[in-house]
């Protein structure tokens, strides 16, 4: 059977860091993008006279991209939301925009200077209102054996960074408007010539592709550019895109985020 038509003309993988600050040029914050033929290529930044990306940077970047007339897949590996028990403990709606809001109200780590652990410790911001627990991981998590968004200061974690990086996906989101689709909260299904963005684990393909001379940075963000790249291109993207879940986890998935590439 042949292949649909792809969806995609480019396919963006992150590796995403949540050291330092926004401003501060990161050895672990990696880019690597691939066209529908080409392979991945590391991008790295183009001024400022940093060698690395820093998180402010690349939201312009990545702003600045998804407003070309280019149908762009990206995957970033940090979470987008958190478990739903976070909602019913805070009070707050069970709609993703709404989370987001309140997320960068009381973690405000897009701020020039400021490092996560501030708000983290209640030195800047609200964070401590807004506080999770270690225990609590999303659906996505559990079935992937991933850690949860809370679990801090251990290796593998993502808590921090998707601590720092949810403002610039809420910045990056209020830039493109309509052009971007936040996957799944957008919907499952992702309308044709749009650009989407969504979390990506690139455990999941890491085996895959051989890693050469890539330090672990550089592999991962090279990996999910080159595995959104080879599932568009074989046409099982679709159906990563829309997993097969049951009416009960679609709800809480809708609420929670997904893991593409999690079924």
């Amino acid at each position: 059977m042949t292949p649909a038509a792809p969806a995609f003309a480019r396919y963006i993988g992150i590796d995403y860091s949540g050291a330092g600050t926004p401003q501060t040029g990161l050895t672990g914050l990696r880019v690597y993008r691939a066209g529908f033929a080409a392979l991945p290529e590391e991008i790295h930044p183009d001024s400022g006279g940093s060698k690395y990306w820093n998180r402010a940077a690349l939201a312009e970047w990545l702003a600045d991209r998804l407003a070309e007339p280019v149908p762009t897949l990206v995957g970033i590996d940090h979470g987008f939301s958190f478990p739903e028990i976070y909602f019913e403990t805070h009070g707050l709606p069970a709609n993703w925009p709404s989370f987001i809001e309140d997320f960068c109200a009381h973690w405000p780590t897009d701020r020039a200077g400021l490092r996560v652990d501030q708000v983290r410790y209640g030195s800047a911001g609200a964070g401590v209102e807004r506080a999770g627990n270690p225990r609590w991981r999303r659906l996505a998590e559990q079935r992937i054996g991933a850690k949860s968004v809370f679990h801090f200061d251990v290796p593998g974690s993502v808590a921090k960074s998707t601590h720092a990086g949810l403002p610039w996906i809420q910045h990056v989101r209020r830039r493109a408007g309509t052009r971007l689709h936040c996957w799944p909260f957008d919907g499952w299904t992702i309308p044709a010539g749009r650009s989407a963005i969504a979390e990506i684990y690139p455990a999941i393909w890491s085996a895959d592709y051989a890693r050469e001379d890539r330090t672990g940075d550089q592999h991962d963000a090279y990996v999910v550019a080159a595995a959104l790249q080879t599932a568009d291109r074989n046409g099982t993207l679709t159906a990563l895109l829309q997993p097969e879940l049951d009416a009960e986890t679609a709800r809480i998935a809708n609420i929670e985020g997904w893991i593409l590439g999690v079924t």
